[in-house]
This record gives structure tokens, C-alpha cells and sequence, in this order.
């Protein structure tokens, strides 16, 4: 059966933002202009607890002054002992407090003013005054409060933040703790549009035009009946109207409503991947011709279907899903939401050919959903890791059965305007599989969101530990698409006896990439794979690992292996380095990649190398194999070329054909001595046509800085990420250059973290010190408020140091 999907999406407040500082006043403007403030400026915050510090008086002078987000364990010492174990990465948790004074204008005394904290790790109390407004345990799902009785119009008043990330284990990864996105101030008339009261769809959908549905929830929470006129405007990206429609309502005293207004676009542009075009979505709400309220969403015209005949067609076209999971931590910055760093992280997946992520196992950010939708990546939008079953002691069983509506609301509610978003998944192996009530609460949840959003399929990915398989036939049929998680091999067999389902492999193995790829690509029921994981990332500590004889054994289930405090399974590190296996996975997928070289670790170079379930073979871009003249070597060049030569030196060392038998890969064995390694595609007509080329590099002589950005905006939250590289005196990197780097900045910034890819150097990432590591290390840079000229410099021992100039501008 065929299932259709038209949607638009995507949210985003196009309002001008007032920047808040500690005892300041609120600006005022005409309504529409101060709807979401910007809230992240001018907290204090203090590690420990005291139950007298929700007390508007108490005394708070003695805090750390800081701006969110802020995530307090990542400043900590990784440790053995720590609470959070290897399920955290073994840094520090606890309860932590934060404190933000203010003050309201006199002419905010009859609006509504709330508070919206895009996520914070986890049970958050929060204060208004003294009063406390209530307790949200999830750390993974926004919330809002209304502040509006609770506010003393002209005098100051004080938010307190309680943040008890104190029991654990509660997550099997890095959660972080704090306050760590964003967190913004409502001001609106009291007749207004609702709290993600915006929902936007496009029905139809074809080349010559398309419907564009906007939903839009309003609100009178006055004493009287108003009659109001709401107006709907599409924009294009020139800003120019592409289409309107108007409405007049009647609101009665104390009521909601919500209204549709639907909108013709001639020659839509169509959001894809590989276009993604946003327009924009502004209502308005006047009363006798004065505006009383305005909100605006981007979204995306585009229009997806799914069967098991057909594949997933975007905008009627069959794309394949070459996607991979994605944690929310930042790496060094810990938690931290950071809009660049949340958009960073879209770039490297771009870059690496992935065209899809699936947010395990909870929900992202709002700036990770903005980067998607602007920088063309599809997600599966994931709410949980599990039900009402733990899998550690302290995680989201403990609130299933009383907050999974809520909670599940909150992801659907904030993100269903994100065109990015094809999928809703509502958890991920749950521990309960076996259970009746498994397919029960599978229902209860896929129809709660199909209540709030039936333009999108639901999901959740399954998994058998044991020879049982066929027997989740009941749970896989509450799914529109049913996820699987390391069981693709299923998929022929469960083909003929359910033709009907829809299949994606929701996780996979580094090293299945051919495998999967070939069952991708030859089974139109089989809509892509998502490995795991794109990126690595802290906690869940030495998945993926190689290891050599002697370490500890086993895998990162069996026992801890600290120091070990991060995953290693990702197509990117932590530096945002590419390993080999995401070139040879990009070329898989994307066939307009032909040619890329790397070299096997040799066994024994450094140790007996043993690997792990999520391990691929160390294998790096260096041809620096010091004691190793005379002994054999392995090449590995990943080709689309139809054969591939190599050269050592500028001698052939052979020929080899290259295609889906050989699964795009050939291997060389060869004497190893330093020089230059190169490999060459050769085309179908016999031409050398593509080289790639690695050199054995000198003595570490220097350091190279590259940054990511060299123009931020002096907001104290922008970022450049800054590339270290231990070079020879030709400019070469020193694969195996380990040295000790110090970073010192001067201006208008500030260090923000620093580090390396190897997830067993227990240096703080918070800090002025590195090692380098194969090589290469890295520095975050953060703006201030200051707009000037940041100086950064690195110097390392052995090393000529380097210097780079970063532009800070309002």
C-alpha cells in the first residue's frame, strides 16, 4: 500500500530580539517586536544545594556570573570514581543552581510574560519570586511556564533555576548538566497566538504549484468577547509575498481557537537536500486595526511517499537514505547548545555525504533542527531511549507512565514545522519487546503523535539480542516505517512475509558499509541505513575502540575502560577529522567520489591489535612508519575508477580492478620506505585520471592554525573552531606527532575548550594546555560582547609557535 506525506516546515521567530542584562530593564516595543527574548545573559550559578536559594532576597553575590548554555560536568575532572561512570564518560554530575535578577517596564503590567527553556539536564525546578512553578525531570524536551501572575511589573524579579542531574546512571551516554540551550522571554497582548501555536503543511504539492495549510492557535485570556482579524503572509527568500490570506474571528472571553487559512504558491521552489529552500509563514493578529500579535515560521514546500514498492520519493523523486546517529553533546563544549556548534555539526556530515541523521536517542536542539532545514539534512526526530523498562537505574522509566504524553507533546508541538524532519521515532530497543503491552504502548504513542502531526510516518527502532526475531511482527506493524537496529540481514526474508512493510536500518556496524549499502541499493522496501555513529562523541565510553594485547578486554558493555571516556565509532572525530571508513562510505553512496588512499595500521606496529564490535581497523592517511623500512604493508584505496594504480616513489607497484566485486576497494601489500605513496583512478579508457598522494612527513617543526571562521559576531555566544596541526618544516603534518600545545587568547574572546580526538587523554577540555594527538588538536574560540580583533596564539615544545587574528563585529 502506498503512503503519502505532503508537509512544510519549519520554526523559526522572526521577531527583533532585546538583549537582557543582570538588573536590567526590559526595552519595550510594539507588539510583535519583543514576542521571544533572548534570556541566556547575566545568570549566576553555584555547584551544590540549598533550599533557601529559590528565595527572591537570597543572597546570590558570591556566584559565578556566566551566559547560557552552560553545562557544568564537562568543566569538571574526568574521573574513575565518578558517579556518572563509563555510561557518562566519568565526569562529574550533581546539583547546581542558577539565578537570574531583572526587571520589567511599567508598560508590560497587562501582557502576558513566560519563560521557555530549550532544554535543561534534568529535573528543573524552576522559581519565579520564591514560587516555585513546577518540576521537569526529561532534560532532553523544552518546556514553558507563564510568569504572568508571578511578575512584579517595575521592580525586580528573580528566576531560580534547581538542576538535580545528582542520581545516577540516568543516561547510557554524555548528558551534561545545567541549563544548556537556550532559554528566551515571552511577551505578548493577552490575546494572542499559543506557544507553538503555528503548524504549517503543504497537502499539495506539484512543480506548478502548491497549498500551503497554516494552522494557527489563538488565545483571548481577557474577560471579554474580541473579534479579531488574523492574516497570513508567505514570503520567498527576497522577502517578497508570495501569497496572503485573511480572516476575521470571533474569540469569545477566556477561549481558544484555532484557525486554518489556506494559501496557493505558483512555482514553488522545493525543499530537498540538495535545494533546501525555506519560505517564510507570518501571522498576524490585529483588533480594529492594531496589531496585537505576530509570529513567523520558516517552513519548506515538499512532499514525501513511502512504500515498499516505490523506495522514499522526495518531491516524487526516490532518494536513499545514507544517514548516520547523532548524540547531542558538542565534543570539547560538553552539552553546551551552541547555535555554531549545533550548525557545525550539520557542515561535517554534509561534507562527509551524509544526507540524513537520526538524533539518538532523544530530542535535539531547535538550532540543530534550523542548520537541517537550512543546510539540507533529513532527520528522524527520536523522543526516547526506552519505556517503562530501565536500562539504568535512574533513566526515563522512572517518568514514562506520567510524562510520556507531555513530553512526547513537546517534541511534536516545537518541531513539526522542520521540513528536515521525515520521520517521528518513539524509542529505541526498549527493554520490554517481549512484552504484550509492548505493542499496546507502541499504539498509545504513535497515535498521540499522529493526533498532533499526521503528515509524518512514526518509527522506533527494534532489535533482538537472541534467535528471536519474526516475533515482533505485532510491534513492527504499529510503525509506518519500521526501524531496525543491526538486523538488515532480516530484511529479504521478512520482505516475503510482510511485503508490505517499509524498512530502514536504523542502526548499523562502521564496518557493514558495503553490505548494507548493496541492501540499500538492491531492495526498493529498504529505504537507507543510518550507521552508528556519524560522529564521535563523550560518554558511552570505548565503543568502537581498536585495542591493543594487554589493555583491558572486551567491549564497552562487559566492563569499564577508563580512561576511555568517549566513543570511538564515529565517521568523524571529535577534531572533525574524516576517518578513512567515512571516505569510503561517502563514495559508496555518492558515486561523483572516486578516488581516496589510506594505510593499515601494520599489526603489531604499537601492539597486538584487537578489535570490537563497532571497531573498524586503525587505518590513517600517513605514510610515517619509522622501524617498519622492509616490512610489509597494506594500502587500502577506495575507488569508483574502474582500476586503480600505485606508486611508491614514482615505481608501480601494481594494478588492481576495482568495482562492486571487489567492493569498491583494493588492497596493496608492499615493503614499506619512506617517500611518497600515490595512488591513481585510472578511467575506462585506460587514462590516469585522479591521484591522491601521501608523503612521509619530517621532524615536527611548526604549528599550522586553520579556522573554521574568521569573523564572528560579538554576541559572547559565536564560535571558530580552530584546527592545530604539528607540521614539518615543508608544511607537512607529522602523523605521529604528539607534542604539548599551550593556548593563550588576548581581545575581544576567550577559550571556550580545547582538545584532541584520542578519548583516552583525561586532560580537561576546559583549559589552557593539549597534547597534540596523530598530529592535530583543536581550539574553540568564543566571542564576547566586545566588538574588536581576537588574538590567538599556540606554542608547543619543539615548536615555532603560530598566531591568528580573528575578527569579533556587532
Amino acid at each position: 500500500m502506498k503512503k503519502k506525506q505532503n508537509f512544510a516546515g519549519h520554526r523559526a521567530i522572526g521577531f527583533l530580539m532585546a538583549f537582557i542584562f543582570l538588573w536590567g530593564v526590559l526595552p519595550y516595543a510594539e507588539a510583535g517586536d519583543v514576542r521571544k527574548q533572548l534570556f541566556d545573559s547575566g545568570w549566576r550559578f553555584a555547584l551544590g544545594d540549598s533550599t533557601a536559594a529559590s528565595a527572591a532576597a537570597y543572597d546570590d553575590s558570591a556566584w559565578r556570573l556566566l551566559d547560557l548554555p552552560h553545562d557544568w560536568s564537562i568543566e569538571g575532572t574526568i574521573a574513575a570514581d565518578a558517579p556518572m561512570g563509563n555510561d557518562g564518560g566519568y565526569f562529574p554530575a550533581g546539583i547546581g543552581w542558577y539565578r537570574k535578577t531583572f526587571q520589567v517596564p511599567a508598560d508590560y503590567r497587562d501582557r502576558k510574560i513566560g519563560i521557555y527553556f530549550e532544554g535543561v539536564y534534568m529535573n528543573a525546578e524552576v522559581f519565579i519570586n520564591g514560587t516555585s512553578l513546577g518540576v521537569w525531570p526529561y532534560g532532553y524536551s523544552s518546556f514553558f511556564y507563564d510568569l504572568t501572575s508571578h511578575i512584579r511589573v517595575g521592580e525586580a524579579n528573580v528566576v531560580a533555576v534547581r538542576v538535580d542531574n545528582s542520581q545516577q546512571k540516568n543516561c547510557r551516554w554524555y548528558s551534561g548538566s545545567g541549563i544548556y540551550r537556550h532559554v528566551w522571554l515571552t511577551v505578548t497582548d493577552k490575546v494572542h497566538i499559543d506557544h507553538w501555536g503555528m503548524f504549517v503543511t503543504t497537502p499539495e504539492v506539484s512543480k506548478e504549484k502548491a497549498t500551503v495549510k497554516v494552522q494557527t492557535a489563538l488565545k483571548n485570556e481577557t474577560a471579554a468577547d474580541r473579534r479579531i482579524t488574523l492574516t497570513t503572509t508567505l514570503f520567498d527568500t527576497k522577502k517578497q509575498s508570495v501569497g496572503e490570506s485573511e480572516t476575521t474571528v470571533d474569540l469569545p472571553a477566556n477561549s481558544s481557537k484555532e484557525v486554518s487559512l489556506s494559501i496557493p504558491v505558483l512555482q514553488p521552489a522545493l525543499w530537498s537536500p540538495d535545494t533546501p529552500y525555506l519560505y517564510e509563514a507570518r501571522c498576524t493578529v490585529a483588533e480594529s486595526g492594531e496589531v496585537k500579535d505576530c509570529m513567523t515560521e520558516n517552513f519548506g514546500i515538499r512532499s514525501i511517499e513511502y512504500s515498499a514498492e516505490k523506495g522514499l520519493l522526495l518531491n516524487g523523486k526516490k532518494i536513499i537514505l545514507n544517514g548516520g546517529c547523532l548524540h547531542h553533546d558538542n565534543g570539547f563544549l560538553g552539552a553546551a547548545a551552541y547555535d555554531r556548534a549545533e550548525e557545525r555539526k550539520v557542515e561535517l556530515m554534509k561534507a562527509a555525504g551524509f544526507n540524513a541523521a537520526r538524533t539518538a536517542h532523544n530530542v535535539p536542539s531547535e538550532a540543530f533542527l534550523d542548520a537541517c532545514d537550512r543546510l539540507g539534512l533529513l532527520v528522524i526526530d527520536e523522543a526516547f531511549d526506552g519505556w517503562r523498562d530501565s536500562k539504568n537505574k535512574y533513566d526515563y522509566s522512572v517518568h514514562f507512565d506520567k510524562w510520556w504524553q507531555r513530553d512526547l507533546d513537546a517534541m511534536v508541538l516545537r518541531d513539526r514545522n522542520h521540513p528536515s524532519i521525515f520521520c517521528w521515532s518513539i524509542g529505541n530497543e526498549v527493554i520490554e519487546r517481549k512484552k504484550i503491552e509492548v505493542v499496546t504502548t507502541a499504539k498509545k504513542l504513535g497515535d498521540r503523535i499522529r493526533q498532533l502531526d499526521g503528515t509524518r510516518p512514526v518509527t522506533s527502532a527494534l532489535a533482538a539480542w537472541d534467535s528471536d526475531w519474526e516475533i515482533y511482527d505485532p510491534l513492527a506493524a504499529q510503525h509506518e516505517i519500521v526501524g531496525y537496529n543491526y538486523m538488515l540481514h532480516r530484511a529479504p526474508a521478512d520482505h516475503e512475509r510482510v511485503p508490505s512493510r517499509v524498512i530502514m536500518q536504523t542502526e548499523s556496524f562502521p564496518r557493514g558499509a558495503f553490505d548494507n549499502w548493496k541492501l540499500v541499493t538492491s531492495n526498493e522496501y529498504v529505504l537507507g541505513d543510518f550507521v552508528w555513529t556519524a560522529l564521535d562523541y563523550l560518554g558511552e565510553s570505548a565503543i568502537g575502540r581498536y585495542y591493543y594485547v594487554g589493555d583491558s578486554e572486551g567491549e564497552h558493555y562487559v566492563r569499564p575502560h577508563y580512561p576511555w571516556h568517549g566513543a570511538y565509532c564515529g565517521d568523524i572525530d571529535l577534531t572533525g577529522w574524516r576517518k578513512p571508513i567515512s571516505h569510503y562510505r561517502d563514495l559508496l553512496y555518492n558515486a561523483d567520489k572516486k578516488l581516496y588512499l589510506a594505510v593499515k595500521e601494520p599489526d603489531n606496529y604499537y601492539g597486538k591489535i584487537k578489535e570490537t564490535a563497532w571497531s573498524v581497523w586503525p587505518t590513517w592517511e600517513s605514510w610515517n612508519w619509522p622501524g617498519h623500512e622492509g616490512k610489509p604493508i597494506e594500502a587500502e584505496v577506495y575507488s569508483r575508477y574502474p582500476k586503480v594504480r600505485l606508486y611508491l616513489n614514482d615505481e608501480l607497484v601494481g594494478e588492481r580492478t576495482v568495482g562492486v566485486e571487489q567492493r569498491f576497494m583494493a588492497v596493496f601489500t608492499l615493503p614499506y620506505q619512506p617517500g611518497t605513496l600515490k595512488a591513481v583512478g585510472v578511467d575506462a579508457e585506460g587514462r590516469e585520471a585522479e591521484e591522491k598522494v601521501l608523503v612521509t612527513a619530517g621532524e615536527p617543526a611548526k604549528i599550522r592554525l586553520t579556522p573554521d571562521r574568521k569573523t564572528l559576531k560579538a554576541d559572547g555566544q559565536d564560535l571558530s573552531f580552530v584546527t592545530v596541526e604539528v607540521v614539518d618544516k615543508e608544511g607537512r603534518v607529522v602523523p605521529d606527532a604528539a607534542n604539548r600545545l599551550s593556548f593563550e587568547v588576548k581581545g575581544a574572546g576567550v577559550i571556550a575548550a580545547v582538545g584532541n580526538a584520542n578519548l583516552r587523554d583525561t586532560d580537561p577540555y576546559v583549559g589552557k594546555e593539549r597534547n597534540a594527538w596523530k598530529g592535530r588538536a583543536m581550539v574553540i574560540v568564543k566571542s564576547t560582547a566586545k566588538s574588536s580583533t581576537i588574538r590567538l596564539k599556540v606554542s608547543g615544545e619543539g615548536l615555532d609557535s603560530a598566531s591568528l587574528s580573528i575578527k569579533a563585529t556587532r
